[in-house]
């Protein structure tokens, strides 16, 4: 599980003092050292070490937020992406370059909620903004009244997700995830399938979508489409970019007051090695699960982290056992994707189910190296689960300790991300 540290002459002086000291300082890439890929399924890019700070990235020398490689296959030339300090540019898709006309269109489809079949739901039902693009219940329910297993992920940095969802590696962008939601009949959200004339028909019919459209794809005589619909919500959900925490102004910014005495205490226990936290929630985006613009490597970041382990067999409660209903391997029982933790605070309830309430009974289930169920029909110590990751091998806290962690991750907050308008509704 371990990385070189990548060494350069970057603006280290830029960070606060107590990442310094923890040798977390993020430099641009170089020499020809690529970090060896870490066990467990943790993907690692060129660039990214010990530290959980994505180096290739580094603080932004100019502040002009363009760090990285904005070299992605794709002709996104010229969008502006006003990146934070730190950030590289998002991978973009060839075939999908971004256009600020076509983010425009996407902003509006994402609010629409003429885009289910019944014309009750929106992405932005289980995607609200001010809970950086969660929707705060255990699982959502859709436009038919069907209840999903899964808990909403949040939106954060999506654009940086690879790959899509919590455990299907076969999403591995955007464009391929945004379809499920539209078509998925089992169980049914937008309920798009079978209705795709209906619902395009609407769009055509409204003078604000036939401008919107006219002015996204130009180039098409009649770009009416899902396959422009998703590539219109793509683009939007692409540019949902959160960098700007308390965290980012300490560590990108150079703002040594950014964060307090209590939330520098839990940072050096966040990316202490007796927590081992950073070892799935590193780079800049909190998240091994990441890829951008000049990425070397892409390798998958599953993780068991010991929820479950019914009938002491490892096993975890049927139709919700991760990885393994894609790849039908036993060894991928129980593994779900490892989130990242930007605005970790507000997007509660966690886990792959929504079955933890609270940041502090996350922490305690670490602590204890795995979830205890005493009964009910998922009884099961997953401390002992077989398939459960090395990398959660339990820690001791004190009282204060675990509050100082907790107060870290509420630093991960980007209070501007939350009420940007950028990403706001347009019809309210």
């Amino acid at each position: 599980m371990t990385a070189r540290l990548r060494s350069c002459s970057a603006a280290s002086s830029r960070l606060g003092p107590s990442l310094l000291a923890l040798g977390l300082a993020g430099a641009p890439a170089c020499g020809d050292d690529a970090p060896a890929a870490s066990a467990g399924g943790t993907a690692t890019s060129e660039g990214t070490g010990t530290s959980g700070l994505d180096t290739t990235a580094g603080p932004d020398p100019d502040g002009t937020g363009e760090s990285g490689d904005s070299g992605t296959g794709g002709d996104d030339s010229g969008y502006e992406w006003n990146l934070p300090p730190g950030f590289p540019a998002p991978w973009v898709p060839e075939d999908n370059p971004m256009t600020a006309e076509k983010v425009e269109l996407g902003r509006h489809l994402f609010y629409d909620t003429r885009l289910s079949a019944n014309e009750t739901q929106s992405c932005g039902s289980c995607h609200e903004q001010e809970l950086a693009f969660a929707d705060g219940k255990t699982t959502p329910t859709g436009s038919t009244g069907q209840v999903l297993v899964r808990n909403s992920m949040h939106l954060t940095n999506a654009g940086y997700s690879f790959p899509l969802t919590w455990a299907n590696p076969n999403l591995p962008t955007l464009e391929h995830q945004i379809m499920v939601p539209l078509f998925a009949e089992q169980p049914v959200e937008l309920g798009a399938s079978g209705h795709e004339d209906e619902i395009l028909g609407r769009l055509r019919d409204d003078p604000l979508y036939q401008d919107l459209f006219a002015a996204a794809f130009p180039e098409l005589d009649d770009p009416f489409s899902f396959e422009r619909v998703r590539q219109a919500l793509a683009s939007f959900v692409r540019t949902m970019i959160s960098g700007n925490s308390p965290f980012d102004r300490y560590t990108y910014q150079g703002d040594t007051n950014a964060l307090t005495e209590q939330e520098l205490r839990g940072l050096e226990l966040f990316f202490s090695e007796a927590l081992e936290c950073h070892h799935c929630h590193f780079g800049f985006n909190f998240s091994g699960a990441t890829r951008h613009a000049g990425t070397v490597h892409e390798s998958f970041a599953y993780h068991n982290t010991g929820l479950y382990n019914l009938d002491a067999d490892g096993a975890y409660p049927l139709g919700n056992q991760g990885l393994i209903e894609a790849t039908f391997d036993p060894d991928d029982m129980g593994a779900f994707r490892a989130q990242t933790l930007r605005n970790i605070a507000v997007t509660g309830p966690y886990m792959h189910d929504g079955s933890v309430e609270t940041l502090d009974e996350v922490i305690r289930i670490y602590e204890r190296g795995g979830r205890l169920i005493d009964s009910g029909p998922n009884a099961g110590d997953g401390a002992v689960n077989p398939h459960k990751s090395g990398l959660v091998a339990g820690f001791t806290l004190t009282d204060q300790e675990r509050e100082d962690l907790i107060v870290f991750l509420g630093s991960l907050t980007d209070d501007d991300f939350l009420t940007d308008p950028r990403f706001s509704n347009p019809f309210e």
